[in-house]
This record gives structure tokens, sequence and C-alpha cells, in this order.
């Protein structure tokens, strides 16, 4: 039987920083990196859909990886999000990380039959990673089926972990957890709205993105038994989400924003296409990032 994967906490996923150029820019990366790590964060992925993954170059993201990889110096798992929009740029993607030296990654992989999903995840798995994170993505709907996840578990070895983003997530949470007897590494992403119900249901980390400060402090609050503190201060923060998780492109414009006036990054940029965010949206949200810094500070200063 597998060894639980140690990974116990939040794992944020990180947003591209744009300079006043649109390009990437590194140093800013670094910042959010170190200020992520002086919170408590017990792990990173990039890139990933919300760092805007397929507007950016296979130069661009390897060199997101590798700061990350040289920032973080082995203090906790990287996470390279390997995710082509072909089966041969993923396993081109794939080996350019493990070229890096970077041991752990994300597979997105499109989904037709579980026999081609199979198939393909295999593909890159013999490529020889380390740790294999699967992304189970559906927007609409339940995922990937059960009985497949647990056949890629019993038969991959560097099969160690699944990052659930279903609607709605909780019962594939418990499914998963269950089938495995503890032993596949389960992580909620996208559902952080009902964060609370994912840790009632024993999910072992979770992977959202910015506020590292508050989201570590209600991960572990929990997990130390102070449960009612936790789910309280998660509902001061439910605004913050109602309005960042209406839509990913909300999202990404909203944290980045966020990382903008904390200081972090030099500016609020995205690449384009994404959905436009406009004055009202602006308006709304700095009214609510006053919010997020101010429960950010009240947590530092504890």
């Amino acid at each position: 039987m597998k060894e639980l994967f140690p990974l116990h906490g939040i794992v944020t996923v990180l947003n591209t920083p744009f300079d006043q150029n649109n390009r990437v820019d590194l140093g800013a990366l670094q910042r959010n990196v170190e200020e992520a790590i002086k919170a408590g964060v017990v792990g990173f992925l990039v890139p990933a859909m919300a760092s805007e993954v397929l507007k950016l170059s296979v130069s661009e993201r390897l060199s997101m990886v590798d700061r990350v990889l040289q920032t973080v110096n082995g203090k906790v798992p990287v996470f390279a999000g390997s995710g082509g929009v072909s089966l041969s740029e993923s396993r081109k993607i794939l080996k350019s990380y493990l070229d890096l030296g970077c041991c752990h990654v994300l597979f997105q992989l499109p989904f037709s039959t579980s026999t081609q999903f199979k198939k393909d995840f295999i593909n890159l798995a013999d490529l020889g990673p380390e740790v294999i994170m699967l992304q189970d993505w559906d927007a609409t709907g339940y995922g990937l089926p059960d009985e497949l996840i647990m056949d890629l578990f019993e038969s991959v070895p560097a099969f160690q972990c699944l990052k659930v983003e279903t609607v709605p997530s909780g019962i594939k949470y418990s499914n998963i957890i269950r089938l495995s007897k503890g032993q596949l590494h389960v992580s909620g992403g996208w559902a952080v709205s009902q964060m609370p119900e994912a840790l009632l249901r024993g999910v072992h980390a979770f992977m959202p993105t910015g506020m590292h400060w508050i989201y570590t402090w209600i991960f572990n609050e929990f997990y130390q038994g102070h449960e009612k503190s936790a789910v309280s201060l998660f509902n001061e923060l439910l605004p913050v989400l109602a309005f960042s998780n209406q839509h990913l492109d909300i999202s990404i414009h909203f944290f980045k924003r966020l990382l903008w006036k904390q200081g972090i990054y030099p500016t609020p940029n995205v690449r384009n296409p994404i959905l436009p965010f406009d004055t009202i949206h602006e308006a709304i949200a700095d009214e609510l990032i006053e919010k997020v810094i101010k429960m950010e500070n009240d947590i530092k200063f504890q």
C-alpha cells in the first residue's frame, strides 16, 4: 500500500505577474512566493489555470517554475503544471520540467473515454516524474469516474495526489478518500467557497489563490481542533469569495489586483483574451481588498 504523500495544509496556486510591457516579472513572482512561505503554505502549484497558463509561452512557464524552485530551495514541494494543447506538447513541457529538476508535476488531460485517458496518463507518467498530481477538473459535473481514478492510483506508483475541482466536490472528496483508504492525497481547489465542508470531509490540503495568511490560519485552526474559530474567520471571508469566485477570469483579475495593492506585483495586468473587469468591478474589488488586507494584518500581529 502506498504511503500518504506528506502534504497537509495550503498549497497556493500562483498568479502570473506581468510588468507594464506585458512581460512576466520573475522578481514579483519571487516576492509572492516568499510572502506565502512566511504565511506557512506547504507547497506551490505553477503554472495553472489561475496563472493564465494557456497564454504563457513554454519558455515563460519554464522560467517561472525555475524561479519558484530556486526561491523555495527545497523547503516545500513545487508542482509544475504540464497541461498542453496536445499530448505531444504536454510531453515536451513535462520533459523540460524534469530537466529543470522539478520532480513534482500536475497532469491535466482531456477526457473522452477511460481507455483513452489511462493511455494518455501512462504515456506522460512513463517520462518518470517522482510524484504526479492529477487535476480532476469539471466545471459542470462530477468529473472523472471514481473507478478510473482508483485504477490509475493502483497501477501508477507515482500517482499520489488528486486535485478535485468538480461541481459539486463534496461527495467526490469523501468517495476518493474512502476508496483509497485515505492513501490517495486529496486536495480541494476551485470549491474554496465550500472550504469548511471540505475540511469536515477530511481533505489533506487546499489549493486556493492568494490570501496566504488567511487560508493557512483557517486550515491550521481547523485541524488543531478550533473548528468554531476557523469557520468564524471563513465566514468573514464569504463576501470576498462570493465576488471573486463568480468566474475564473474575475478571480484572476481580483487576486492580481490584491497582489498589486499589497505591493507584491507591479501591476494588476492580465493577458487577453479574458473577461473584462470594469470600473464597477474595480470599486467592489477595492473595498473587499481593504477587508482582506485588514484581516491578514490582524493575523500577522496576533
